[in-house]
């Protein structure tokens, strides 16, 4: 499940960078960093750039919260993600 989470948040990326988005590269650190990104204060790269384009949808937030891949993340990550993406006005 890993491997398919960290496929699609490359994928993101890749959709991101294309709207000029900067973000991290996926790598074998990305899983213990979304961890700590979605349990800390601090948004995920490029979440504010996304917000401004509308496009939330290729945030880490919206891939935490991705039916997909909600056994990946504990619940307090899990809220902190929907937490971030209501408050930036993320439309489901």
């Amino acid at each position: 499940m890993e491997a398919k989470f960290l496929a699609a948040w490359a994928q993101n990326r890749e959709k991101a960078a294309a709207l000029g988005v900067r973000m991290r590269p996926v790598d074998a650190d990305s899983m213990k960093n979304a961890h700590r990104i979605l349990s800390g204060n601090r948004e995920s790269d490029g979440f504010g750039l996304l917000a401004q384009q509308g496009r939330l949808d290729l945030s880490l937030e919206a891939l935490a919260i991705d039916k997909r891949f909600t056994s990946l993340f504990s619940d307090d990550e899990a809220n902190n993600a929907l937490d971030r993406l209501l408050s930036a006005g993320y439309k489901f």
